[in-house]
């Protein structure tokens, strides 16, 4: 008998709702000329600012879950863009800052009123973005990313 489960497994299943999810993004901000990893990198500028941070690019990387090269590819094309400023960190002089500049915060905020009514619509089957589903979903989704990745190794063939 097989321990395979009955319908899809909730890996495939979150793996379907990220491209589903990211598509419908990338599609949103097409007429704004941002992709879903410009928008990640952007409000998540944005929102650390609001904090009062100025990340490095490593410290960006690590909030967004995207590899280091990866941002750092994204903010020099969204530097040519004219929406993201990027300066030598003074207290390490290997890091790279990154702020929106004033377009930037103009772009960004428009783009987070789009994703916010995007996510709005879909997340309407649990109440909306502000539903008390879409809240408990959020804590599971959170309790998810927090556990380290474990370990697995692949056992050796038989013969």
């Amino acid at each position: 008998m097989s321990n395979a489960p009955e319908g899809p497994t909730p890996g495939f299943l979150v793996w379907r709702l990220s491209m589903k999810w990211r598509v419908a993004i990338d599609r949103a901000l097409a007429p704004l000329g941002l992709t879903h990893a410009q928008y990640s990198l952007l409000a998540s500028l944005l929102g650390m600012r609001q904090l009062g941070l100025r990340p490095s690019q490593r410290g960006l990387a690590d909030h967004t879950g995207l590899e280091p090269l990866y941002v750092s590819k994204l903010a020099r094309g969204l530097e040519a863009a004219g929406l993201v400023g990027r300066a030598a960190d003074p207290s390490d002089t290997r890091a790279v800052q990154l702020s929106l500049t004033d377009e930037g915060r103009a772009v960004t905020g428009r783009a987070v009123e789009v994703v916010h009514r995007l996510l709005d619509g879909m997340l309407a089957p649990l109440g909306g973005l502000d539903g008390p589903d879409a809240e408990a979903f959020t804590q599971m989704l959170t309790a998810l990313l927090d556990v380290p990745v474990p370990a697995v190794t692949v056992p050796p063939t038989k013969e």
